[in-house]
């Protein structure tokens, strides 16, 4: 009998799996009621601003000299010695070039030997016509030997008046068989040596490059001037003047040169082959850091932005309709905003539409949030650490 009424092995098994899933509801019953209520997420905020911000469109520029000067001869003749080095820097008045001179003295000699005779003429017709005019009243000489007289007075200085223009063209001549540099400059390598005849104000022998100061030339696309004149008119832009402009020079290898230039020149028309209008600025050189040809950046100063907002970059998100940025509304719920980027200044986004002044922008916590959830929004900057302790309770006084 008591054999019979010993339960089995399969009755155990039963009641320890009923026990089991007593035990299991009861967990999950407890847990469920120890699970603690979602918490708001808490993201920074920046509250905009609107201020004034520089507007520096940048373009690419080419440098050029102020003064490309072509040398030519003046007179035909040979060449008898090149006086400089070749692509060095020049004085104005540094001898480049000497044409054999001894034509050209000749030549002088003999203007000079003709105003000796011319003023030997004149001096004889004066004493001819102050011989002729007493006698004229004795009625010892016609009046056509009187009129002859003065013809000849008149003629011989008209002669010495022509020889001594002679003499100016023939002094003119010598001394340009010295070529001299008319400016300051680098100068180029020459195209005629020694002994070759030269033709004058034919043949260019060389250039010098004025470099100090520099010209930029820059193509401004005619896209941006209509822009820009829109917003001029529209006040988005504040210009000061054309001509009050400056321009920074950006280097190729990122370099900012020294010294700004003056915008100082603009083309009254585009160029038809581009499209664009060319303006020049004027920067010194004198350590000859820039040269003709050499490429850079040229970044416009003086125009500005006025009631702009500016917002951190990482609150600027792209979305399929374009950038957008997340605001905590007066029910402290997101709100998402389409805005307008237009570029940047330094770290923060110039947003030109979307946002106005007083706005509150989320600019950290952007994971933890989406359109229309509830936030505490905090001032930027203002989020204690995350391993700082929670505050105990208060004090019992």
């Amino acid at each position: 009998m008591l054999g019979e009424m010993r339960p089995s092995i399969s009755w155990w098994l039963r009641a320890g799996a009923a026990v089991w899933l007593l035990a299991g509801f009861a967990g999950c019953k407890e847990n469920a009621g120890s699970t603690p209520a979602p918490q708001i997420p808490q993201v920074e905020v920046l509250t905009t601003t609107t201020t004034t911000v520089p507007d520096e469109p940048e373009f690419i520029g080419q440098a050029e000299a102020s003064r490309p000067v072509e040398i030519r001869p003046q007179v035909t003749g040979l060449i008898k010695a090149v006086l400089y080095q070749e692509g060095r820097d020049v004085k104005a008045g540094t001898p480049l070039y000497q044409i054999d001179p001894v034509p050209f003295q000749a030549a002088v000699a003999s203007a000079k030997a003709k105003i000796a005779q011319a003023e030997a003429k004149v001096v004889q017709a004066r004493q001819d016509l102050a011989r002729v005019k007493p006698l004229l009243a004795e009625q010892a000489v016609s009046q056509k030997d009187v009129d002859d007289a003065v013809a000849e007075d008149l003629s011989s200085k008209a002669a010495l008046q022509g020889a001594k223009a002679d003499l100016i063209k023939a002094q003119f001549d010598f001394d340009n068989t010295l070529i001299t540099a008319p400016i300051d400059g680098l100068i180029e390598r020459t195209r005629f040596y020694e002994g070759r005849l030269v033709s004058a104000q034919t043949d260019l022998l060389t250039v010098v490059h004025r470099v100090d100061p520099m010209y930029i030339v820059v193509s401004i696309p005619e896209s941006f001037i209509l822009k820009r004149r829109h917003d001029i008119e529209t006040k988005k832009i504040e210009h000061p003047g054309v001509y009050r402009l400056r321009g920074e020079l950006v280097l190729l290898d990122g370099t900012v040169y020294p010294q700004e230039g003056t915008l100082d020149l603009m083309e009254p028309g585009l160029r038809t082959e581009t499209g664009a209008r060319v303006v020049r600025i004027t920067v010194p050189n004198p350590k000859r850091t820039l040269l003709p040809g050499q490429f850079m950046k040229v970044k416009f100063k003086g125009d500005t932005k006025p009631n702009v907002v500016l917002i951190p970059q990482r609150a600027v998100l792209q979305g399929p309709q374009g950038p957008f940025v997340f605001v905590v509304g007066p029910e402290e719920r997101v709100e998402i905003r389409p805005v307008q980027a237009s570029a940047w200044q330094g770290d923060q986004w110039l947003i030109d539409q979307g946002l106005k002044a007083g706005e509150r922008v989320v600019v950290n916590g952007l994971m933890k949030i989406g359109p229309g959830a509830p936030v505490k929004a905090v001032p930027l900057g203002e989020t204690p650490p995350a391993n700082s302790p929670p505050p105990g309770p208060p004090k019992q006084g």
